[in-house]
């Protein structure tokens, strides 16, 4: 029989006392007897040892303790069987498309009816934004009849095949079915059909379920900033998806205000769109509204945020004169760049220091400087990888302030690709799988960091970790030029472009676009800490943008707008895709009919460990002595 723990099993040496306890005799009384009768008593001493151990073995209550202790210890060790059981429809995934058109009307409210109509014994619901999202697994009837009644619609584009994986990830072993309930008028990714058949093919059931039928819709579908010499302007493309025109007013407050400050009236002809500007936009929140009624309400408004300007200063440390990340951190607006040689006790008149040094290992000194810059002041530091960290030159007391651990530096001749292991607002445009590495340090990941970025062998290139107060980077591409080169990231038009965002994310500044999102969009946060959204203050060291409004997150105001041209589209009828969905089709893979399924035994064990104490007092309680 399998164990869970084998090593518990040394818990039935606990038997051994016990017997020692039951064998030990009494200390013997000192009495004067004759001659024969101590040779007589001698003869019984000898019988009753003989005996003992068959009296000890007859002990009721002996064998009762007995049994307690190798049931226990062999319930610790957790000894379990295996058995192919059939597969079960008991376990139901719910899928619900919680995208923007889902506002539309009574779309959402329809799809958390039906779907109350086939919660069964067991339950799981995954909500299907632009990522899936688990909201509770394997749950009973009661407990998803509460989740579902306290779900709200989100505002991004659904990726339904992706929640349909996810589903099946959590079906895997146990079988089950899948409802899907959407509009299904549009989606990222795959085709949800295709996702269907997939699952389908392996054995799990899944059902559409169409809410929501054609609507009239007048909405914002784009919007983006432009700088000028007296501030921004915003320019903002209305569409009116109506078969006839409509004047539609728009009302203009600005700073947070909800007084308006300017309206407009547009004339919008049918299935047209109709473009705007708004001119020397100052600092704080714009807020553009649509005020005619409509069916969909969540693209009527549109908010702008600009942040005030304020010069962030940057300490590169290098022993290498020619960098491409100064000039790429040159380029940077509103940074003020200092050069050297050395870390000194100034460090904490900066916001973000850089160790870009190629041959010089930083002393013990400076590492001190360091921790207190990062642990104290809360300083953001970002390390470039080199030879200067690998071990045998880099001293023990900076790998406790890396977010990885370095191993030695690795040639790769054929050079290597790199992959966005977590996609972020830090790699959203970023062509990794352009880069090649021919060079790079062998490092792995600390338990508490965060890798966004590695190569194809799943080494880490940008990694991050909080650390005290502060942020510690780990950049993997060496800053070399020529034949010393690491790689060919800096001859990209991305180098400069990743370095505004690494500073911006750091620094708390950055571009403009930082604080205009569209929903669906993910901000990595360098630790754990709360942020407000428009539904209310949340927790996490990740941002998912998927509600229309203002969030505030380590201090800056985000603007967050839907900006989706299709899914503002209510007209969209999407019955084609029920018919599709039910077309008859032979699976491509063979069913499974069964899966292996573990039964622990240590239930049972612990159960009769409680019948044998119920045994013990009846024992003891019979003798007398209780």
């Amino acid at each position: 029989m399998p164990f869970t723990t084998t090593l518990a099993l040394a818990a039935l040496a606990s038997v051994i006392p016990l017997i020692i306890l039951y064998l030990l005799h009494p200390k013997p009384l000192e009495i004067h007897l004759p001659t024969l009768m101590f040779l007589m008593k001698v003869q019984e001493e000898k019988k009753r040892f003989y005996s003992s151990i068959t009296r000890l073995i007859k002990d009721p209550l002996f064998l009762t303790q007995l049994l307690v202790l190798i049931f226990l210890s062999i319930a610790a060790a957790g000894p379990f069987f295996t058995t192919e059981e059939p597969l079960s429809g008991e376990h139901t995934i719910l899928i619900i498309d919680s995208s923007a058109s889902m506002q539309t009307d009574e779309r959402f409210n329809d799809a958390v009816s039906i779907a109350q109509n086939y919660v069964s014994k067991k339950n799981s619901i995954i909500l299907a934004e632009n990522v899936p999202v688990v909201i509770l697994q394997d749950v009973g009837a009661s407990g998803t009849n509460d989740a579902l009644e306290k779900l709200q619609p989100k505002a991004t584009v659904a990726d339904l095949s992706m929640a349909i994986s996810s589903g099946m990830r959590l079906l895997s072993d146990e079988g089950g079915r899948m409802i899907v309930i959407s509009d299904f008028t549009n989606w990222d990714g795959d085709d949800p059909v295709t996702a269907k058949s997939l699952a389908e093919s392996y054995g799990i059931k899944v059902t559409f379920v169409k809410v929501g039928k054609s609507a009239d819709n007048v909405g914002i579908i784009n919007g983006w900033l432009e700088a000028g010499e007296k501030g921004y302007t915003y320019n903002c493309i209305i569409k009116n998806y109506k078969d006839t025109s409509e004047q539609v007013k728009v009302e203009i407050s600005t700073n947070g205000n909800s007084d308006v400050s300017k309206t407009m009236t547009l004339d919008i002809a049918a299935r047209s769109t109709k473009q705007f500007m708004l001119t020397n936009l100052g600092t704080g929140i714009t807020k553009v509204k649509l005020a005619n009624a409509d069916n969909l309400m969540v693209d009527n408004t549109a908010y702008i945020s600009i942040p005030k300007t304020t010069q962030q200063n940057i300490l590169l440390i290098s022993d290498n004169g020619k960098l491409p990340s100064k000039t790429a951190l040159s380029l940077i607006p509103n940074t003020e760049i200092t050069i050297a040689k050395s870390v000194t006790s100034d460090v904490n008149e900066n916001d973000v220091v850089i160790i870009a040094n190629k041959d010089t290992a930083l002393s013990k000194e400076e590492i001190a400087i360091l921790d207190g810059f990062i642990n104290k002041n809360g300083g953001k530091v970002v390390f470039i990888a080199s030879d200067a960290l690998a071990p045998g030159m880099a001293d023990f007391d900076l790998f406790k302030l890396l977010p990885v651990k370095p191993l030695g530096v690795t040639k790769a001749t054929d050079g290597v690709s790199l992959k966005v292991v977590q996609a972020t607002r830090l790699t959203e445009d970023m062509k990794f799988d352009e880069v090649a590495v021919y060079r790079y340090l062998n490092v792995t990941p600390r338990s508490d960091s965060t890798t966004l970025v590695a190569t194809e062998n799943d080494i880490p290139i940008l990694t991050y970790q909080p650390i005290g107060s502060g942020t510690v980077v780990y950049f993997g591409l060496n800053d070399a030029l020529g034949e010393e080169a690491w790689g060919n990231f800096h001859n990209l038009p991305e180098y400069p472009v990743f370095w505004a965002k690494l500073i911006g994310w750091l620094g708390g500044a950055g571009d403009i676009s930082d604080y205009n999102v569209k929903t669906g969009a993910i901000t990595a946060l360098s630790k754990a800490q709360d942020y407000s959204a428009p539904s209310g203050t949340m927790s996490g060291n990740r941002v998912l943008y998927d509600e229309i409004g203002i969030y505030e997150v380590a201090g800056k105001r985000i603007a967050v707008n839907l900006y989706n041209d299709r899914e503002s589209d209510t007209t969209v009828d999407a019955s084609d895709v029920i018919e599709r969905s039910l077309s008859k089709t032979e699976p491509s893979v063979v069913r499974a009919t069964t899966y292996t399924a573990k039964k622990d035994i240590d239930i049972y064990l612990i159960a009769g460990v409680f019948l044998l104490m119920l045994l013990e007092i009846l024992i003891i309680r019979k003798r007398g002595e209780l």
